[in-house]
């Protein structure tokens, strides 16, 4: 029986890039930063989380996907067609301040919903997340 989830994924443009923008911007910690041929398994999480993390695949030609569908999925990750889930913040209004204050791009500023209050925030390859505070 399947316990928990340990790991997702996340498409991004430029490895290097990505590792700066959820190291630096983000304020993530690598967990695995691993070559292993001409490929690099390279995961990060949240300061203080170690039971989840978040892999930033890099979208390249590769035995499991060819050119064409590296360009299909990447011209889709830059027009911000893919979410790649939520985080969660104690201070949505604060966070999303200091986040501005960074650099990181935001599609909608800290708004009330029924769950609570809600910022959407860009990567740097083009995905969104949620940044939510629970109520």
């Amino acid at each position: 029986m399947i316990q928990r989830i340990s790991h997702s994924s996340v498409y991004v443009i430029d490895h290097e890039r990505a590792h700066a923008f959820y190291t630096e911007k983000l304020g993530f910690e690598v967990r695995t930063d691993a070559t292993m041929g001409d490929f690099r398994w390279l995961t990060v999480s949240p300061r203080g989380q170690s039971d989840f993390e978040l892999a930033l695949m890099h979208l390249r030609p590769s035995p499991m996907m060819d050119e064409a569908t590296c360009a299909t999925l990447r011209a889709l990750v830059e027009k911000g067609a893919f979410g790649g889930g939520v985080l969660e913040t104690a201070d949505c209004q604060k966070t999303y301040e200091e986040l501005v204050a960074r650099g990181v791009e935001f599609a909608q500023p800290p708004t009330e919903r029924p769950y609570g209050i809600e910022a959407l925030l860009k990567d740097d390859s083009g995905n969104w997340f949620s940044m939510t505070q629970r109520r």
